[in-house]
């Protein structure tokens, strides 16, 4: 097993997670960080022992890094991947890939040039209620998938937006509660549901007037395998709920996973308040496990970090990947999914229609996917 030199680029409240987790993992060093001014990453890297640097391939060159995380905002991931990229590192991106297509295919294009792996923050895919999921979907418990939903209901106040100044911006965040909230959700539903043929969506502005970006959104969901789904995402319902995707088949049965509760996680400003857990297991012989399952969830709960914890899981099996000589399990094409599947809500309003799949960069247009009006 190799020992892995890591950086971070993008100093700013999540950069703390990973930097955490780096700590926690065996066979990785926390090596650098890089921020746009040298202070600021001084400032950061002081409590981890690691190098501060304002210029990502001085940091990947001089450190010989095998790894940079990028932790900017959405709209600013791409320059920094490809910096790092063309430095000889691989690439691990917090979500979502990009706030545009046109950025994604760039990004996965020059990693695939580089030869390097590209790969982006799903951490959700680790959750045990979330493998539960997915290990009765491929086991053919439910029979063939003919349904899912995603419910996300949450709540961001004018403080959460004045935090950064980055936030709740279309240039500076690319877009609202789709990119920055709800990726998580939109990467588990393709990932139980499958390739998507068609969408339906309206995003809407609802209650948060001092923002420019969507605070929710809606969607209908036709899937390459003839089932359907339903997508429910907003920041408008005080104090934050809860976030489920439930999947139903044809036999019957369902399943689901509550990967937020109480209120949705914000990272660096507030804790996780209640475990993932499933919320729904109605496989014939199996619908008394939820209470066990609760159990297990609650006690790794309490004995983990679980802003961390997952995020170290994701990292481990990246490094895996690269120890294997093999893409990690959320590399740059499945992680384009989800960007996909936002951006077709986004140009669905726009035009008034539902979006086939798949989708290409609009460069030929200038109103930023239908975000723009």
């Amino acid at each position: 097993m190799k020992n892995y030199k890591v950086g971070i680029a993008g100093l700013g409240k999540v950069a703390h997670l990973h930097a955490k987790a780096l700590q926690e993992i065996e066979n990785a060093e926390f090596t650098a960080g890089c921020s746009r001014t040298l202070s600021k990453a001084a400032s950061y890297v002081s409590e981890y022992g690691a190098k501060p640097y304002d210029n990502i391939t001085r940091m990947v060159r001089e450190n010989r890094l095998d790894l940079v995380i990028i932790c900017t905002p959405h709209p600013n991931h791409v320059e920094p991947t490809l910096e790092a990229l063309a430095a000889g590192a691989h690439v691990l991106v917090e979500k979502p890939l990009a706030s545009t297509l046109e950025d994604c295919d760039v990004m996965i294009e020059a990693a695939r040039q580089a030869k390097l792996n590209l790969g982006v923050i799903s951490q959700r895919r680790w959750y045990p209620p979330t493998l539960r999921v997915k290990k009765a979907m491929d086991d053919g418990k439910i029979g063939e998938t003919i349904m899912g939903t995603i419910n996300m209901l949450g709540w961001r106040d004018k403080a959460y937006y004045e935090s950064d100044e980055w936030r709740g911006k279309w240039e500076e965040e690319g877009g609202g509660v789709m990119v920055n909230q709800a990726p998580h959700q939109l990467d588990l539903f393709c990932w139980l549901m499958g390739p998507i043929d068609e969408v339906y969506g309206h995003w809407a502005n609802l209650n948060h007037p001092y923002i420019e970006v969507e605070d929710t959104a809606l969607a209908i969901v036709k899937f390459k395998s003839g089932a359907i789904g339903n997508i429910v995402m907003s920041n408008s319902q005080k104090p934050g709920i809860f976030g489920k995707i439930q999947i139903h088949g044809k036999n019957g049965s369902s399943v689901g996973v509550q990967t937020e509760g109480g209120a949705m996680f914000i990272a660096g400003m507030a804790p996780i308040l209640e475990p993932p857990i499933n919320d729904l297991w109605t496989i014939p012989g199996e619908e008394n496990l939820l209470e066990e399952f609760t159990r297990e969830d609650d006690a790794l709960f309490e004995k983990v970090d679980p802003t961390v914890y997952f995020i170290r899981l994701q990292i481990e099996e990246y490094l895996d990947a690269l120890d294997q000589n093999r893409e990690p399990l959320v590399n740059g094409e499945e992680a384009r999914k989800t960007v996909e599947l936002f951006t077709a809500i986004y140009r669905s309003t726009r035009d008034n229609r539902p979006v086939k799949f798949p989708l290409a960069p609009e460069s030929e247009r200038e109103d930023f996917d239908g975000r723009l009006k």
